[in-house]
């Protein structure tokens, strides 16, 4: 009975863990942590953004079979979200192109 809690509390903690693939942390404008294999041209991209916009906050990364997601926190303004959205090299999705019906 014990073995059957204590595995429950592991696959809780795996599901609902906090796993981002990426982490940017950024202080008025500077990058101060890194967390992950972030894309040359995505970091060059939010530190240029961050320079000529200062900002605080966190860009984490999540991915899962499908998809790929940025998640900021709450002290990030709108137009920087969109402007580090739009250097965000996984934007497309996992669609075949070119092909026909």
């Amino acid at each position: 009975m014990g073995f059957v809690i204590v595995l429950a509390i592991v696959v809780f903690i795996l599901v609902f863990k906090d796993r981002p693939i990426m982490v940017l942390t950024f202080e008025e404008g500077k990058l101060t942590q890194q967390k992950g294999q972030i894309p040359n041209g995505f970091l060059a991209g939010c530190k240029d953004i961050a320079h000529k916009q200062p900002f605080s906050g966190k860009i984490k990364v999540y991915k899962n079979r499908f998809a790929t997601k940025l998640v900021f926190s709450k002290t990030v303004p709108a137009k920087v979200k969109q402007r580090i959205h739009n250097v965000f090299p996984h934007n497309g999705g996992s669609k075949k192109r070119g092909r026909r019906a």
